[in-house]
């Protein structure tokens, strides 16, 4: 049989001649190899920027954690406002605060309680602020109120270690078996 041109036995070439070029560079041209290459550097480059924006945060967020794990858990004791104030996260790594005339270790809150956090002014204190001790007789119903959500909110949240002594009272003595059920019952 004679070759018109018109039939073909072998496979039809439809890239326009391109395919043996395609072939011979093993897929991609020099310009899609700087193109792949500049890609990954913009993707490294996204990368480096984002673990300098939150990354560190996050590994000193951690450490911060860390710390307050590593500290064992407080023995439940009562604190006057003179040694309430020695655990404000400088003078003490631990950091206490007091709400409605109760203690609690707010260390694992150090990133809101410690020096640079945005309730920082209130670590070593009692929640009045106040620089003598404060009954809270002089609070309203509403403001009171108040005063017992945040207290509820700390109970759940941290560790409750002891009562804020009023001037000229004596600490209680607390017993381990009582310290053991109330750090079971936190945890």
């Amino acid at each position: 049989m004679a070759d018109d041109g018109d039939s073909s036995s072998g496979p039809v070439d439809t890239s326009g001649g391109q395919g043996a070029a395609e072939e011979s560079d093993g897929g991609l041209g020099l310009t899609g190899m700087l193109l792949n290459a500049a890609v990954l550097v913009l993707i490294a480059a996204v990368c480096v920027a984002l673990y300098k924006r939150w990354g560190r945060r996050l590994v000193s967020g951690a450490a911060q954690g860390d710390e307050a794990a590593a500290l064992p858990k407080m023995r439940r004791r009562d604190f006057s406002l003179e040694q309430l104030r020695e655990y404000d996260g400088l003078q003490n790594p631990r950091i206490l605060m007091a709400v409605n005339m109760k203690v609690f270790d707010v260390t694992s809150g150090k990133k809101f309680y410690g020096k640079d956090g945005p309730y920082g002014i209130f670590a070593g204190r009692d929640g009045a602020l106040r620089e003598e001790y404060d009954d809270l007789s002089d609070l309203t119903a509403v403001q009171m109120e108040s005063v017992r959500e945040w207290e509820m909110q700390f109970m759940e949240k941290y560790d409750y270690v002891g009562r804020l002594l009023k001037p000229g009272d004596e600490p209680s003595e607390y017993t381990d078996e009582e310290d053991i059920k109330d750090h079971l019952r936190h945890d």
